[in-house]
């Protein structure tokens, strides 16, 4: 199994045992998509590029503002939340959640799978 079928194994687990997520993508820091789960009127390559520069303004904000070390992006829209999170040195999540989903749950189950796609991406 390639470690690509392995990320979409993890974040399609993710999605079916996670209430109140909708989608989820793995993109590199450079900005290419690595993974993704989203609808199909998503474009995937676009994701990929705005997440990039998000969290790599969120990261300079954190810096300038003297928060210490970025841990997550949580955005909020009239029809949900988008939540960013980095997975290792050369990747980034993207999770899709709706807005009564338990975010304390997302946060700790992005938690756990954002290490585990990082270590995944760090194996040689």
């Amino acid at each position: 199994m390639s470690k690509i079928d392995e990320i979409m194994g993890l974040i399609r687990e993710m999605e079916a045992n996670t209430p109140g997520i909708e989608a989820s993508a793995v993109v590199s820091v450079q900005g290419l998509p690595i993974a993704s789960a989203m609808p199909t009127e998503v474009d995937e390559s676009v994701v990929a590029a705005m997440t990039a520069a998000i969290l790599s303004v969120g990261e300079r904000a954190a810096q300038e503002l003297v928060r210490g070390n970025l841990q997550q992006i949580l955005m909020q829209g009239d029809e949900g939340y988008v939540i960013i999170k980095g997975a290792g040195m050369s990747a980034i999540i993207t999770i899709l959640a709706k807005n009564d989903a338990n975010l304390g749950l997302i946060l700790m189950v992005l938690k756990k799978i954002s290490t585990r796609i990082g270590e995944l991406l760090s194996e040689e």
